[in-house]
């Protein structure tokens, strides 16, 4: 249920409402809008009667809430949420772009990818220093290594750095070195992780799952936001389907649909949609067309001797390119 404050409300009204929420044993969520604050009402067993609140000094009107997700839905928070990292801002109708290695292999790798997404026009760079990895025989990463490169990286060129959490053991590691920290799709119902992520001041970029329907994926940002991190971003990254042409197959559409049932903002990953570089390309351009909120890309200076992921990963003549198409791209079609 959603208890939405009249315009003005005092503090001290909004306080002895919360008050009055919790004296009857449930949680009470207020979530600031752009004129009146909303106060959502949490750990409910059963309906709750809105006679109890409607009265009440300051409450405007009180609203049901029918979907499953309660923190994440439309039906608690009208306008679109918006995270600002460094110079990007997520969910603003702009489309700041997420590039950089699949991993962090040396400094100078690093470094000279650093520097060429970053002249490209890109707003964050992306590195794993932890890889989950379908074969324990494949590069599983530098570790804490790749995370002092990766901020050795931020020092260089401004750059705000997205890496990944693989587990509760390792999260206060990457909290310490990460902007952004990103749960992968492997991990989308790790519900450890998941609540972890929930108590960091961090943003959170919430992988879409191999398989996951946009309830399930839903439900996983709802572990991450009751824990009370609401800076959560959704990524879009291909689900499993039949085809042998790519690696996955993008679902554009689940855009559309999370926008309509959710606030927070979107953004999608063509590059593991893919696994095809000439792919990756034209799904960008798609991407760019369709009003996500953002686009990671894996971008590689050396991509055939790349550790991790190869033939996904645009060169950085490549990257400028289809930088400079996206941004034309977005700027016909315009703002969400």
């Amino acid at each position: 249920m959603l208890v939405v404050m009249q315009k003005g409300a005092s503090e001290e009204t909004v306080k002895a409402l919360v008050n009055a929420i919790e004296n009857r044993g449930y949680t009470a969520r207020p979530i600031p809008g752009g004129e009146r604050i909303s106060i959502g009402i949490l750990h409910n067993t059963g309906s709750v009667d809105a006679n109890h609140f409607q009265g009440l000094d300051g409450v405007k009107e009180v609203i049901p809430v029918t979907k499953p997700y309660k923190l994440v839905s439309r039906e608690f928070k009208q306008e679109n949420t918006c995270i600002r990292v460094g110079d990007a801002v997520f969910g603003n109708g702009s489309l700041p772009v997420i590039a950089g290695p699949c991993a962090v292999e040396s400094e100078d790798q690093i470094l000279s990818i650093a520097n060429s997404v970053k002249d490209a026009g890109a707003a964050l760079l992306r590195g794993g220093a932890f890889k989950p990895r379908t074969s324990p025989y494949s590069f599983q990463g530098l570790g804490k290594n790749g995370l002092e490169l990766l901020a050795k990286a931020r020092k260089e060129t401004g750059l705000p750095v997205v890496t990944e959490a693989m587990d509760v053991e390792t999260f206060d590691l990457v909290e310490e070195y990460a902007d952004i920290i990103q749960i992968g799709a492997r991990n989308m119902q790790n519900f450890s992780l998941l609540r972890r992520a929930g108590k960091s001041p961090r943003p959170v970029i919430l992988k879409r799952g191999m398989s996951a329907l946009l309830q399930e994926w839903l439900m996983a940002a709802e572990y991450i936001m009751e824990e009370g991190n609401n800076q959560v971003i959704l990524c879009e990254r291909g689900v499993r389907t039949f085809v042998r042409h790519s690696r996955n197959t993008l679902d554009l559409t689940v855009v559309s649909a999370v926008k309509k049932e959710s606030h927070l903002p979107v953004i999608v990953d063509p590059s593991h949609a893919a696994g095809v570089r000439e792919q990756v390309i034209s799904l960008a351009f798609a991407c760019a067309a369709f009003g996500v909120d953002g686009i990671m890309i894996e971008v590689h200076n050396k991509p055939e001797e790349a550790l991790s992921d190869g033939a996904q990963s645009l060169y950085p003549e490549q990257f400028k390119t289809v930088m400079e198409k996206m941004k034309a791209i977005h700027a016909i079609v315009g703002k969400n």
